[in-house]
């Protein structure tokens, strides 16, 4: 065991976080720690570092267990270092002897002394044995596998915001490699590539993991065994969060049998006991019946305490077909160009998820598209388009003087102050929270409080950058199910995959100054790419394959002009060839097909027809599949035309 809790009792004054819990972790372990906003998952990892003390119980740490703990308070730390130096202090030890080698060299280089020498000689071992020849490379690897630039490299900490700040306290505890590593939501400052790669080094981590995280996509490819906190109880399963979900959904509707046959068994008694006990001759056993009962071991309610209240978007009027179109878009900031000559439009129905890396422009499209940023090019509304804008810096924009549900009445939403309270509830507000101050709220409860401005606003033209970030897994659920439902248009930057997955059903993504759109869902995306991923990297390009053959089918000839073999597999070649070039034209003509077929599907319209949507669907299957076959095709003719040549 690395470390854990021991019958751990910790209170807050009159408030219990947990009650005689156990849980151990294990070597190699890779754990998620859920649970909803405020129950205090957060606060058991500062059980587990020494940060806090329990009330009752032990909290056990091996004495060669080495814990790094990431989390939001470290942002504190500030130096003129640039980052590649902060990320290297995770080598102490070794810049240390770096040292030390560079003092004993300027000391042999004044005197030829033996101890110095060997001493010199001992450390470069030492170092060697160490691994210092590769820190400052796998420092470098860490770094940009968490996004940073080469020229990022060098430049101060300080220059850096607090999400990429978080970054570099990342790649530090990573280099570090403790044997227990504790991350409280590490994914909340990661755009997808930077997650990805994060997933991918934490699946081959040698030491155990313990994650706080609201991303459901990254729980279930990351941990093997979910800790749940809820009701002041640890809660363990074994297996990932999907795993979770449908074990919990089992346990809860056995305990809830066994609470009711219990209740239905306590009746029964509490009826026999009252009927019994003004009878003398039954008296004893009225008293036997209550004796029994009072022993009884009570089950609780299965009933979930979580807020299952409906976040429901109102529209007061429906636009046109066209929402907002940009045109000529160029835009730059110095010498990083976001967009150029950008051409993009939003469409009545739309529901966009815009991604990518950090630093390509998600944000300043989404700007450009509400108005707020100045460019070159145009941006137009369509018809009756009535927009409502969330993002980080909208937080400046609300009151700081009045309450919370004050400034929520300010939406013009015309709901009921109930109403408006429920709404709060599903944004982790309830009871007098409602009444707090908007000055007195940290970051994450202001940017909870203008993400239910915008839901209350009745607007039907949506943008929205980065909405569940501060929100726990059951609101992100809560409100993609909303989303779902919301009769308007809306644009999205997100980088929790699962929100994009349930929400979106286009994706945008600036590729080469451009803004390149997919028809399609997150998966259906994801698939795809993966398929041009592989088509890459299996096919080269055709045209120079053709070109390589001719070459090779012309030295051929000329190298054995009279021998007839040679040539009958000359022949073969511009055969085969032939036919290489016959099937990618089919090829063109299927994918020209099937991208008609999903411009229809994409028309909210042809939904409203089920005969006609079917009739498209179908076809879409048809040619998908003939694209498939075609492709198998291709490539036992190609392997057939590289088999004669080689």
């Amino acid at each position: 065991m690395l470390a854990g809790f021991n019958n751990v009792t910790f209170e807050f004054g009159s408030r219990i976080i947990i009650a005689d819990a156990t849980w151990h972790i294990q070597p190699g372990e890779r754990i998620g720690l859920i649970g909803y906003n405020g129950t205090g998952k957060s606060t058991l990892l500062k059980l587990l570092v020494g940060q806090y003390s329990p009330s009752e119980g032990t909290v056990e740490r091996s004495r060669n267990t080495t814990i790094g703990y990431l989390h939001q308070d470290l942002l504190s730390f500030d130096t003129n270092d640039s980052i590649l130096n902060v990320a290297l202090t995770a080598f102490d030890k070794i810049m240390q002897l770096e040292k030390e080698i560079e003092e004993l060299g300027k000391a042999l280089e004044a005197t030829s002394d033996e101890k110095i020498l060997i001493e010199y000689s001992d450390k470069l071992h030492e170092l060697e044995v160490l691994g210092g020849y590769d820190i400052h490379h796998k420092t470098e690897q860490v770094l940009q596998g968490l996004g940073f630039s080469n020229n990022d490299l060098q430049r101060p900490y300080k220059e850096f915001s607090g999400g990429w700040r978080m970054r570099v306290l990342l790649a530090k505890m990573i280099l570090q490699q403790p044997d227990l590593l504790l991350l409280d939501e590490p994914t909340n400052h990661l755009d997808l590539p930077s997650i990805e790669w994060l997933e991918k080094y934490l699946q081959h981590y040698k030491g155990s993991v313990v994650i706080v995280s609201h991303d459901k996509y990254f729980l279930n490819r990351m941990v093997t065994k979910i800790v749940e906190l809820y009701q002041q109880q640890l809660h363990i399963y074994s297996g990932n969060y999907d795993y979770y979900e449908t074990e919990k959904d089992q346990r809860i509707e056995i305990q809830q049998r066994a609470f009711e046959n219990q209740q239905d068994y306590i009746r029964q008694n509490e009826r026999l006991i009252e009927r019994f006990r003004a009878k003398a001759s039954k008296a004893a056993m009225a008293q036997s019946l209550m004796k029994k009962l009072n022993k009884l071991d009570k089950i609780e309610n299965a009933e979930l305490e979580r807020p299952n209240l409906n976040i429901s978007f109102k529209v007061d009027k429906q636009p046109g077909k066209i929402i907002a179109s940009l045109k000529h878009a160029t835009k730059a900031f110095g010498e990083n160009n976001i967009v150029e000559d950008a051409e993009a439009e939003i469409d009545r129905g739309d529901k966009i998820a815009l991604i990518g890396a950090n630093g390509k422009g998600k944000s300043t499209v989404l700007r450009i598209i509400a108005g707020t940023e100045n460019f070159n090019g145009e941006r137009n509304w369509g018809h009756n388009v009535d927009e409502s804008f969330y993002a980080q810096h909208q937080l400046e924009a609300l009151n700081v003087n009045h309450t919370i549900l004050e400034e929520l009445a300010t939406a013009g939403s015309g709901k009921t102050e109930q109403e408006l309270r429920n709404l709060l509830g599903c944004f982790l507000f309830g009871g007098d929270e409602v009444e707090k101050k908007i000055k007195v709220l940290s970051g994450g409860e202001k940017a909870r409080v203008a993400l239910a401005k915008v839901i209350a606003s009745r607007s039907n033209f949506l943008l929205l950058d980065e909405p569940t970030n501060h929100l726990d897994l059951h609101s992100v659920e809560l409100l993609s199910e909303a989303l779902n439902k919301y009769e308007g248009s809306y644009i999205l930057v997100s980088h929790d995959r699962f929100f994009i997955s349930k929400t979106a059903n286009k994706i945008w993504e600036i590729i080469d100054h451009e803004i390149k759109e997919f028809k399609g869902s997150y998966q259906e995306y994801v698939e795809w790419k993966e398929r041009m991923a592989k088509a890459n990297n299996s096919q080269p390009n055709v045209k120079s394959q053709q070109k390589e053959v001719k070459q090779q089918s012309q030295t051929a000839e000329i190298k054995t002009q009279n021998n007839k073999p040679q040539n009958q597999t000359s022949n073969e070649v511009q055969k085969l060839q032939k036919q290489l070039a016959k099937i990618e034209e089919q090829l063109n003509l299927l994918n020209k097909e099937k991208l008609q077929i999903e411009e229809g599907l994409s028309i909210p319209e042809n939904y409203s027809d089920k005969n006609k949507f079917l009739q498209l669907e179908n076809r879409y299957k048809s040619v998908q599949q003939k694209i498939d076959a075609t492709n198998k095709e291709y490539e036992i003719v190609f392997e057939k035309l590289m088999e004669i040549e080689s």
